[in-house]
């Protein structure tokens, strides 16, 4: 079988109107527009339903362990710095069991689109409550309400010293596509959190309590994503949801700052073993 059917038979198998759909189309419309190369982008996931997106997509891809895409899409940029490395993960693998690779990758700055579906929802595992649920969400794990304050992603990117730290909305594929973008032309870690309904086990936060929940940070005149005072006011706000760039700040992505010649990484390289060297090493443990 060609290569082209194999791709042509690969249908998305996500719940209907799952927020996937439009992160998917998203994603493939910032790649075009990127004109991306497939054999020099690789798409790293977690466990979730978010984990079947590399099937679909013609690129190489990496299914990870639960929480583990930050490891293994640091060590992918490191080893070849010139790949377009991007980290997907949902909102359940990126803040709670994958939350510290996550923290060190932003303070690191390596140059990774880490775009995280966020649901607030464990939708693989059948709806238990996750680290973004809202207080008081009844699920399968918390039939009496949660009583967990929830965590917020771009928050805590903020506080770890994030250099690009954005959100959107799965709906809203146009400025999705957009944020995508921008993400990949950013030299250092870029955090997209994109609020995506899970259609199946979240009816509270659905397209429309989002529609009416959510404003965009570019219908304000003097919103600089560079004024870390105003960004930290955004992030804060308790009435909406900002959508947008949220901040941005310019500095050294660690593959540039650890790697002695970029333009030699390790990945391509052909590795040779040096057999008089071997055999000197050997002879001190034998």
């Amino acid at each position: 079988m060609k290569n082209k059917e194999l791709y042509e038979i690969a249908n998305p198998t996500w719940c209907r109107g799952c927020g996937l759909y439009g992160i998917f189309e998203a994603l493939k419309r910032a790649s075009a527009s990127l004109d991306l190369s497939p054999e020099e982008t690789v798409i790293v996931t977690g466990i979730g339903c978010h984990g079947r997106l590399p099937n679909y997509f013609k690129s190489y891809g990496f299914h990870g362990l639960h929480g583990r895409s930050m490891p293994v899409a640091q060590g992918i940029k490191l080893s070849n710095p010139n790949l377009t490395v991007i980290g997907l993960s949902g909102d359940g693998d990126a803040y709670s069991i994958g939350l510290g690779h996550f923290l060190h990758a932003l303070r690191r700055n390596v140059g990774i689109t880490y775009l995280v579906v966020n649901n607030r929802v464990y939708a693989l595992t059948e709806g238990q409550t996750s680290p973004t649920s809202p207080m008081g969400f009844v699920s399968v794990s918390s039939p009496k309400g949660s009583k967990e304050f929830p965590l917020d992603g771009p928050q805590l990117a903020f506080a770890a010293g994030g250099t690009f730290i954005a959100r959107g909305f799965s709906s809203e594929v146009a400025h999705l596509t957009n944020l995508i973008e921008k993400c990949l032309r950013h030299k250092g870690f870029a955090l997209l959190d994109i609020l995506s309904p899970c259609v199946t086990y979240n009816k509270v936060n659905t397209y429309d309590w989002y529609k009416k929940n959510i404003f965009l940070l570019e219908a304000e005149p003097n919103y600089n994503p560079k004024d870390k005072p105003q960004a930290c006011e955004v992030l804060t706000r308790t009435d909406k949801i900002p959508l947008g760039i949220i901040y941005l700040e310019e500095r050294p992505a660690y593959e540039n700052l650890v790697l002695p010649d970029r333009s030699s990484p390790i990945g391509p390289r052909q590795l040779e073993m040096d057999r008089p060297k071997l055999e000197k090493i050997m002879e001190k443990f034998s």
